[in-house]
């Protein structure tokens, strides 16, 4: 499969020009956190559920919103954030397949976030003075935001100093302003009013503003700086004004009136149309913080590989702040696409989910770096790592109860996207948290294993020797065949002493690795140099292993030199004192199984050798190509007296036991054990054999066996370790 290769290219330098604290974040962030909900909306708010509760409902909103602001701080803190901001961050923390899945999403929702607010701007437009055409309005405004957001982000950043200044004056104006009517303070609202809830999910989206300055991450001189200090204080302010407007609300009309009148703050200011300017400069400034984040977003995208190499112009910066425009004229193509069809209420709540799913996942990588304590992790503004955690289910909480089926929605596409990334097989040149997360489930699950083995979950650790993987290919396929990717196994090789130095010797282990994950063969690899290669398994088998986990199953190769047969029987008696089960694999290449419809089992007892050879016969075709095989369960008696009473005894335990299998209980009839073999197995396609416990004349045993077997298809030769009760694995 052909790779992507995901590379960090470098952010040119920005210090001699780049946005301060002011205006690279916190101006962005606290113009949208103060934006059209607050003028339109938290009315309505004040109305159903009264003063008390729109503190509380204020209160807990930010509260989660502060959260996920300390977890960004910490972040920020950790390392120099570059372009792409919230991208950026997530993809470091937990890689890039988890950063591309949240950022592809979260640049079409900053995308046609521009649209949103550029068509309210154009209906405020239109009801105000009427003869206007609303998608000329809104067409025309897009235009304008995007040509100053081309510009220059700096010129962008100025202009929204001056709908500050509008936004001040729309406040100054509500404070200074008179009571509409004769007003009794209602703490907890109109009678019959929406839920608490309800209104909760309401108002929550008017405090997401905090990724406005992160998404300038690129562009601001210290980013590590400005970051926490300008995002906090945005929180901050918009806590302090969200806590005071209800105030002024309650006590200037009845709840009533503030449910049915979304313009009341137009009514009870001091200069009426200062209210509209502060609507129309509340979705100008949202717009253009949009239009100046998502490009960066892409530029970002583009940059590490995440977006198909045809779209990789779309990482190039332009001028001395390297600014992204020629996403900003792709962004700005989208919009006005989005402006022309209209109507995106449809999408507008999966938009919001997009938001809050990179808040969650913004959490997640704090609060996953804050619990590893990994020394790379050092943080400026430490956060501790439960309330990063907290913040998390607070967003994830929120999602749900704003909109539900967007919360599937949103995270279905999220999914999608991780699983296409993930197919594609990025990689990336710097180091995230998910090395460090699979340490700590790995250190944990070790000390929850224990050394005490278990029947009822044992399946074979195995232990391959393989040498050259390209040249015993059967014996890694017969090991992932019965590993189905549920177990562990590992490939070994010895090499002679002085042929690989230790650096050569890793180099070995990651190309072995690289090639049986392109034949799509997930095993670990062990290479290492010994005397000769009998000598350097005894060592492998001693030493290999990490506290309980060590292999209890050694695969190997059948031997047919008669030079090394000793060494080889003597190395098959030291692995069956080791408690070890020992599988050798003969493999025919003059009958292949590639029918894989018979796997024929010679039964001698189910104690020792017989249940381990159930247990890997049924391994065996759990595999997909040996899905449609059956076992044949034979078993060889000396008369016909003694045929119907085996036959009775082998079809309760195959009953007993669960295991689909033909019986077949054979009679010899003066015939040997090996013309039996030879003729009722010579159509299988794989043989099970078990093989007698090593003695002193054990070569000679082994050789009487080597001549049996000629002739044969396939075949494993089982000899299961002492003293560990393989029939309990089958009856469990």
């Amino acid at each position: 499969m052909p790779q992507d290769t995901a590379s960090m290219a470098p952010a040119k330098a920005t210090q001699a020009t780049g946005l301060g604290t002011f205006g690279g974040v916190y101006t962005p962030s606290v113009l949208t956190i103060l934006g059209v909900i607050m003028y339109l909306r938290f009315g309505w708010v004040v109305g159903n559920v009264g003063l008390f509760g729109s503190w509380m409902i204020v209160t807990l909103a930010v509260s989660i919103t502060l959260l996920t602001a300390l977890s960004i701080c910490a972040i920020a803190t950790d390392r120099v954030v570059r372009v792409g901001g919230a991208y950026f961050m997530i993809s470091r923390s937990l890689g890039i397949e988890t950063g591309g899945a949240v950022g592809i999403p979260l640049y079409f929702a900053q995308a046609l976030s521009v649209a949103l607010y550029t068509i309210g701007f154009a209906e405020s437009v239109v009801n105000a003075f009427g003869r206007f055409d609303q998608t000329y309005v809104a067409l025309i405004v897009t235009i304008a935001v995007a040509v100053l957001a081309l510009t220059s982000a700096e010129i962008a950043i100025k202009a929204q100093y001056f709908i500050m200044g509008a936004i001040a004056l729309s406040l100054l104006s509500l404070a200074l302003g008179s009571p509409l009517e004769a007003t009794q303070l209602e703490p907890w609202g109109t009678e019959g009013g929406e839920s608490f809830w309800t209104v909760f999910a309401v108002f929550f989206p008017a405090v997401t503003g905090i990724m406005a300055g992160v998404n300038m991450s690129g562009d601001l001189k210290e980013p590590t700086r400005s970051i926490p200090i300008g995002t906090l204080a945005a929180v901050g302010t918009g806590y302090l004004i969200y806590m005071i407007l209800p105030f002024f609300l309650a006590t200037r009309a009845d709840a009533a009136t503030l449910v049915e009148d979304p313009l009341i703050m137009q009514q009870i200011a001091l200069w009426g149309p200062a209210i509209l300017l502060g609507i129309w400069g509340a979705t100008l400034s949202s717009a253009i913080g949009s239009i100046l984040g998502a490009p960066r977003i892409l530029q970002a995208l583009a940059r590490d590989g995440v977006l198909p190499r045809w779209l990789g112009f779309l990482g190039k910066g332009s001028g001395a702040n390297d600014e992204p425009r020629i996403g900003t004229a792709v962004t700005l193509g989208v919009v006005v696409l989005a402006v022309v069809i209209g109507d995106l209420n449809l999408i507008a709540p999966v938009l919001t989910m997009f938001f809050l799913t990179t808040y969650l996942v913004l959490n997640i990588s704090a609060g996953v770096e804050g619990f590893l304590d990994s020394p790379s992790f050092r943080p400026m503004f430490a956060v501790h790592w439960s309330l990063s955690v907290l913040g998390a289910l607070g967003c994830l909480s929120v999602m749900f109860l704003i909109n539900p089926v967007a919360t599937v929605v949103a995270g279905v596409i999220v999914a999608v996207i991780f699983l296409w990334i993930q197919r594609r097989e990025l990689r990336s040149t710097w180091g995230d948290a998910r090395r460090g997360i699979w340490m700590a489930i790995l250190r944990t699950s070790l000390f929850q294993l224990g050394h005490d083995p278990d029947t009822k979950n044992w399946r074979p650790h195995m232990l391959v020797l393989s040498g050259s993987p390209m040249r015993r290919w059967g014996l890694i396929e017969l090991a992932d065949t019965l590993n189905h990717n549920r177990g562990l196994f590992t490939i070994t090789s010895v090499l002679p002493p002085g042929s690989r130095s230790v650096i050569q010797q890793e180099e070995m282990e990651k190309s072995i690795s690289n090639y049986l994950r392109e034949r799509q063969v997930r095993a670990l690899v062990r290479v290492l140099t010994a005397p000769d290669p009998f000598e350097g398994v005894e060592r492998l088998v001693e030493i290999y292993g990490l506290g309980p986990l060590v292999p209890d199953t050694i695969l190997l190769g059948d031997n047919e030199t008669p030079k090394n047969r000793d060494r080889y029987c003597h190395l098959i008696r030291t692995l069956h004192q080791a408690k070890r089960n020992v599988v050798i694999y003969r493999e025919n290449p003059e009958t292949p199984s590639y029918r894989r419809r018979q796997i024929d089992v010679w039964w001698g007892g189910l104690h020792a050798n017989g249940a381990l050879m159930l247990i890997l016969a049924e391994l065996l075709r759990d595999g997909l190509d040996w899905r449609k095989a059956q076992i044949h369960l034979k078993l060889v008696v000396p008369d016909e007296p003694a045929a119907d009473l085996a036959q009775a005894n082998i079809d309760d335990l195959v009953q007993n036991l669960r295991i689909d299998a033909v019986t077949q209980v054979l009679v010899a009839n003066g015939r040997s054990f090996d013309e039996i073999l030879h003729q009722s197995s010579r159509h299988a396609d794989r043989i099970l054999l078990g093989m007698a416990e090593p003695t002193d004349d054990f070569q000679t045993y082994y050789s009487n066996l080597q001549e049996r077997l000629q002739g044969l298809p396939s075949t494993m030769l089982v000899l299961a370790a002492p003293n560990f009760a393989f029939a309990d694995v089958l009856q469990s």
